[in-house]
């Protein structure tokens, strides 16, 4: 797979992407919009997140990740992978609905592990009420992430990055429904009716999503039937490799469960301290939401599209071509998230004061002010990924959860730093500066794994043309921060001014000092458009 084939086989991902996470973004701001940045909008983000922790901790690395190279293998069997696919959805389907049913009894243990400070006030219950009416998101997440992986093996790429956008579009409905009928909501004030309906609501975008999968899988040829012979050798495989994944997901969820602590907390106690801007888990829930905008529109179209082609170098034995394919990656990836991560660290407060235009001006500058924390983490964070798709290609879990590891005991230590030497005002920004740096932590470590296969990442191959798109977004981007204060107009106006002479300059800079991917990408969407 060249690099202009790797583009092109991203690039309808990407586009799906693109709307996905822009009507993502519309549905983050509507919900702002409709619960505020304080404690209610705290007490549905943590709900909301919970089915994400609990499903990335105990299935959701497996599915999206370990599987894959089984599934690309058993689809070179007779009969086209459908006894190991269909053992394999059906041995889900049963965890699956098992970790739904737990989790909703344990809703008021895990209210109490992951918000503590919540404990004997009147977020615990309705916090608890809003994760029970969420919570059956993990069985339709795990579905649509197998049956996404399904697709992918037979290079079906496209539907599972569209498939996002009704589950977004059903919950902006939701959203815009209760902004216009519904006003001050508060956590005294909100009804168990509408507790009901903003959770539930959520949960039918995530069936939507899952269903729309199935007559893509119908089209593949592959026919799944429920099968419960599950001794096959490959599953227990894939059971094992599931295992180590397990850890992996635990170590991430571990961490997040102290920052969602943390947040929660700082919250609360600014509160106290007569701080009433939104300070807590829901500015930093939305910051990463905007910073993970360039990553996933780039960064996971690409490893999408990159990962069965690297498991068949794996099964082929062919290093040298995975070296190459991580190296080209990691590249061309830079050319998007050097720039990103460079604008939200320089304009993050003027990006979200147009962004959340609808809340108190304080409030939108805070989760700018967290946005800017963030931002320098992104580059790291999608050369990690990229990265670890290449011990996902060997199956080689144990090397991965050792990454991992590296990069949560630095983040969660620095975290913890944050939250005993910071005023409860500014340690959610001090939690984002946290993961930032601990992304530079885990892909150094994993680039320093891969050698064991022989693939060697040179820092020269990667860091020197890093540095220099970091150095020309900077050349392009400071000046503008110095001075933004002297430029026309509202915040609108402002914004579009930084992003045309930023967009423009960059892409200048680029050329002449050939850029050769950024180029290069020009070319390809040029031929695409024609």
């Amino acid at each position: 797979m060249t690099e202009h084939s790797l583009l092109k086989s991203s690039t309808v991902m990407a586009v799906g992407t693109i709307f996905s996470r822009i009507t993502g973004l519309a549905r983050g701001l509507l919900l702002v919009a409709v619960l505020g940045t304080t404690l209610l909008g705290d007490t549905f983000n943590v709900a909301n997140t919970m089915p994400n922790i609990l499903y990335n901790l105990l299935i959701g690395g497996a599915l999206t990740a370990v599987f894959v190279p089984q599934i690309v293998r058993s689809t070179r069997d007779a009969d086209g992978g459908d006894a190991f696919i269909s053992r394999l959805v059906t041995a889900t389907s049963v965890l699956l609905g098992g970790i739904v049913l737990i989790s909703i009894i344990a809703s008021p243990i895990l209210v109490r592990i992951f918000a503590t400070e919540y404990i004997g006030r009147p977020e615990f219950n309705l916090t608890v009420s809003f994760m029970r009416y969420c919570l059956p998101q993990i069985f339709f997440m795990g579905i649509f992430a197998l049956l996404s992986q399904v697709a992918n093996a037979k290079h079906r790429f496209g539907p599972m990055m569209w498939a996002p956008v009704l589950n977004n579009v059903i919950a902006i409905a939701i959203f815009s429904w209760f902004l216009k009928n519904t006003h001050n909501l508060e956590v005294g004030t909100i009804s168990s009716t509408e507790v009901a309906w903003l959770g539930l609501g959520t949960t039918a975008g995530f069936i939507a999503q899952a269903a729309i999968l199935l007559p893509v899988i119908r089209k593949t040829g592959i026919k799944i039937r429920a099968r419960f012979d599950w001794r096959d050798s490959e599953i227990r495989k894939s059971t094992h490799l599931a295992a180590w994944t397990l850890l992996f997901a635990a170590i991430s969820q571990l961490s997040y469960l102290i920052t969602v602590n943390i947040s929660t907390r700082a919250a609360v106690h600014a509160l106290h301290d007569g701080v009433t801007t939104g300070v807590g888990f829901t500015p930093y829930s939305n910051a990463l939401l905007i910073v993970m905008l360039p990553h996933s529109i780039i960064t996971i179209s690409i490893v999408t599209a990159l990962l069965p082609k690297l498991s068949s170098f794996v099964i082929d034995k062919r290093p040298d071509l995975i070296h190459d394919q991580l190296v080209k990656a990691i590249r061309l990836v830079g050319i998007i998230t050097v720039p990103s991560a460079v604008a939200f660290f320089l304009f993050g407060p003027m990006i979200t004061r147009v962004l959340f235009f609808g809340i108190p001006d304080g409030d939108a500058q805070y989760i700018g002010k967290v946005l800017g924390a963030l931002g320098l983490g992104l580059i790291p964070m999608s050369a990690n990924l990229i990265a670890l798709r290449g011990l996902n290609a060997f199956e080689n879990v144990k090397l991965q959860v050792l990454s991992n590891l590296v990069m949560n005991l630095v983040g969660s230590a620095l975290a913890v730093l944050a939250a005993i030497s910071l005023d409860p005002k500014w340690v959610t920004v001090g939690l984002g500066g946290a993961l930032a740096v601990s992304y530079y932590f885990g892909a150094w470590s994993t680039m320093r794994l891969l050698r064991r296969y022989e693939i060697n990442i040179k820092i020269r191959e990667v860091s020197g043309f890093y540095a220099k798109l970091f150095g020309i977004s900077m050349v392009v981007g400071f000046p503008l921060h110095i001075s933004q204060k002297y430029l026309p107009g509202g915040n609108i106006g402002k914004l579009t001014i930084v992003l045309f002479v930023c967009g423009a300059g960059y892409l200048l800079l680029a050329h002449l000092t050939r850029v050769g991917e950024v180029t290069g990408a020009i070319s390809l969407l040029r031929n695409r458009k024609r």
